[in-house]
């Protein structure tokens, strides 16, 4: 694809483990039929190595599954792009023209550090709640400033990417876009949600992972102790505990959250780096403080 001086370089990648024979490839062939930009995919076996993978395109194998966030950091340094554009392998994209969309939204704002599509359901065409990466989530299609991300469709500006560096490997899985999202407004950045620019993604529950309810509580805890000044730790981590007990009945599914919270409570969290308080006053004014 020649470059053209109007077109964005966008890096993506796409993590694969083998597992999605019919949604992978639908995945890559909407990938590749972008417009309007100079692409360069990765796709990353975690795991594995990658298979049914169109021709032209890198891929990297790793010898054991390190998680989603280091797979997706592993596919960042072997991608070339202005921007990143990190994509689940069971979505796809119904519009050519998204990247460019996506990217032009960085390029005409300069302190925007990530853009946010719209994820909808193939099917129902509907956006669940968590693909909604704010509070008041009830209008999915209202654009505006975010704070946090839904990592699983994303585009990060690549600078702003590699200087708060990268997606926290070590978390495994979920809160990864929480984190990273977080280290992109303490340097001074924003996010956009633009929920004209839709991507389809099936609404599948997080909680059919075997280790949702420990992971998630874990990891809310490093969220907590990795970000934030040490004053709002325990206000953070208190109104997590209080909702948990509140929301769950599952008397299986709260043991596995207390066994989370108490194993992010015995460190393992990986370098503290709080933010400061002018961007926790940036986060509240924006709508989300980070004590939710």
């Amino acid at each position: 694809m020649s470059t053209g001086a109007s077109r964005s370089s966008v890096g993506a990648v796409v993590l694969t483990m083998n597992d999605r024979p019919e949604e992978f490839p639908r995945a890559m062939a909407s990938l590749l039929a972008q417009e309007g930009v100079d692409l360069d995919v990765i796709v990353v076996g975690n795991g594995c190595t990658p298979e049914q993978v169109p021709a032209g395109v890198r891929t990297v194998t790793l010898p054991e599954n390190v998680g989603i966030p280091e797979g997706r950091n592993v596919g960042a340094a072997n991608v070339q792009g202005e921007y990143l554009f990190f994509f689940d392998n069971d979505a796809h994209l119904p519009d050519t023209s998204a990247l460019a969309r996506l990217a032009a939204a960085l390029v005409g704002e300069p302190g925007l550090a990530y853009a946010q599509p719209r994820i909808a359901d193939p099917d129902t065409g509907a956006t669940l709640r968590r693909w909604v990466p704010r509070l008041r989530a009830a209008d999915p299609t209202r654009p505006g400033t975010v704070t946090v991300m839904a990592e699983g469709v994303v585009m990060v500006r690549r600078s702003a990417f590699d200087a708060a560096g990268g997606w926290p490997g070590h978390f495994f899985l979920f809160h990864e876009g929480i984190d990273l999202a977080w280290r992109l407004w303490n340097q001074g950045g924003t996010g956009r949600y633009l929920p004209d620019i839709v991507v389809h993604h099936p609404a599948t529950n997080p909680a059919r992972h075997t280790r949702f309810y420990q992971l998630n509580a874990r990891n809310r805890v490093w969220l907590a102790r990795r970000n934030l000044p040490r004053v709002l730790v325990p206000v953070n981590l208190a109104a997590f505990a209080v909702l948990t007990l509140a929301r769950f009945r599952d008397r299986a599914a709260l043991r596995a959250s207390l066994d989370g919270f108490r194993e992010g409570l015995r460190g393992g969290q990986g370098q503290r780096s709080p933010m400061s308080w002018s961007t926790v006053a940036r986060l509240t004014r924006a709508g989300r403080p980070p004590v939710f």
